[in-house]
């Protein structure tokens, strides 16, 4: 599947919302959303850098391929409003994960993220997944909040990063 396809069909995101991959001539763009969330970086470093964002647009977890990856910028009027990082088949066959979910300061605290987030997770399970895993950086209240409210729950595994301790949340898709 293309990587645009897998938000492409219409109705998946909401009126005015568009999704395409991420490239270099992007990087300006995502840099700057990436800045405006300074808390984020405070229990997740290191800071934001474009070096950084072109390193995270191909890492990979362990037995995925680049076919697999998908990192979007969601687009809304012609502006950078969230991106997503999202790895289908991983940790297994039947899930996905998202490595990073960020919405622009601008659109926070006005339900957006959720939204966009429900839209994800709807298409997932049309796609047929089964469940949805992230990790977040330990003592993060804002992140902690966000995706406890949209249905995440810990699995109850902490593990250890280079300069954090990620919290691993799931939830089922029903």
């Amino acid at each position: 599947m293309e990587n645009e396809a897998l938000f492409s069909v219409a109705g998946v995101l909401p009126p005015g919302y568009q999704a395409r991959i991420l490239t270099e001539a992007d990087i300006p763009a995502a840099l700057a959303l990436c800045e405006g969330n300074p808390l984020f970086y405070e229990y997740c470093p290191p800071r934001p850098s474009a070096e950084n964002l072109l390193a995270d647009m191909s890492a990979l977890p362990p037995g995925r391929t680049m076919e697999d990856k998908h990192f979007l910028g969601l687009w809304r009027d012609e502006k950078l409003t969230a991106l997503l990082d999202l790895v289908l088949g991983y940790p297994e066959e039947d899930a996905a994960w998202i490595g990073l979910f960020m919405t622009a300061r601008e659109s926070q605290g006005r339900g957006e993220g959720s939204v966009l987030i429900g839209a994800v997770l709807r298409r997932l399970k049309g796609l047929g997944y089964a469940r949805v895993g992230l990790a977040y950086a330990k003592g993060n209240p804002q992140s902690a909040a966000f995706w406890r409210k949209n249905g995440f729950h810990p699995t109850g595994r902490e593990v250890p990063a280079e300069s954090y301790t990620a919290v691993v949340l799931e939830r089922e898709l029903k």
